[in-house]
């Protein structure tokens, strides 16, 4: 099966920027050149590889041909700098959810821009789903949770992140004057980052709830962590995050014991100088973070 590159490239375009205009527009092309690219893929690889949605979104047979077109942008990249012209920044799309964001991975970025000319583009995302982003080949890396590696990459441990059950002491006193009860598991409010925060329902059903607790749903990091010192509901937090309010007795810790949560370095199975350049600077960052156990 012979694929023009422009042709691969022209699909992660239209991926990227969700429309074949907008992806024209990128590409300096008209949109009859995008499609007629787009309808010479799928006659070549006899599958359809964009469902027309809006955004337009790659098919199973599409994520992997965009995922092909991404791996040889990165291997040019490498290439071209092997041969001395570093004068193109190549953009490295990575994964990573919201806490090792804010708490360790910077860091890593940081590390990275400080010896090649890169612009990073990050996906924020819960660590149990980041994972799906490499398989689709939106990201070249990811922070997630996933031990069993995804096809075309290999996996390295980083740590655990150790989160602890904080509520406000007014919260405490109303909801767990008797301790960590079934009853008072099902009704005391709890604060999650998004719908697909698991961590304070995980905690419940551990501690013997079967049903869920309300919820408020408080998508930003600090933020999050403000709503739990506040009383809003109670939550998992980091270290960091909630001793200062231990010190002063605002805050209460509900248990002994947390949840911990590995994470996991995901990226392509590729020989690339530059993705290994970013794992040492991740796997760097993660050894020296507080945050990680």
């Amino acid at each position: 099966m012979d694929l023009p590159l422009d042709h691969l490239r022209t699909l992660a375009a239209v991926v990227d920027a969700g429309t074949l205009d907008r992806a024209a527009v990128q590409l300096a092309v008209s949109p009859s050149a995008v499609s007629q690219r787009i309808r010479a893929i799928e006659q070549r690889v006899g599958r359809v590889v964009l469902q027309r949605t809006k955004p337009v979104r790659a098919t199973e047979a599409g994520e992997a041909l965009v995922r092909l077109a991404r791996q040889l942008a990165l291997l040019e990249h490498d290439a071209r700098i092997a041969l001395g012209d570093d004068t193109l920044a190549q953009r490295v799309p990575l994964a990573v959810n919201a806490d090792s964001l804010i708490t360790w991975f910077l860091p890593a970025l940081a590390a990275v821009t400080a010896e090649r000319s890169v612009t990073f583009d990050i996906h924020r995302e819960d660590q149990e789903r980041t994972a799906q982003l490499l398989e689709a080949g939106t990201v070249m890396g990811a922070v997630t949770s996933q031990r069993e590696p995804v096809a075309g990459c290999v996996a390295s441990p980083l740590g655990r992140m150790r989160y602890v059950p904080i509520a406000s002491r007014a919260l405490a006193e109303r909801w767990f004057s008797r301790g960590l009860s079934r009853a008072a598991l099902e009704a005391a409010p709890i604060v999650d980052f998004d719908r697909h925060d698991t961590l304070q329902a995980k905690f419940a059903h551990r501690h013997g709830a079967r049903s869920e607790a309300p919820r408020h749903v408080i998508s930003a990091s600090a933020e999050f962590a403000e709503a739990v010192r506040m009383g809003l509901g109670w939550g998992m937090l980091l270290p960091g995050q909630f001793e200062a309010g231990l010190a002063d007795g605002s805050l209460v810790q509900l248990a002994e014991t947390g949840v911990e949560v590995p994470l996991w370095w995901q990226r392509w199975n590729l020989s690339s100088p530059l993705l290994d350049l970013v794992t040492d600077a991740v796997q760097s960052a993660a050894r020296t973070s507080p945050a990680l156990v």
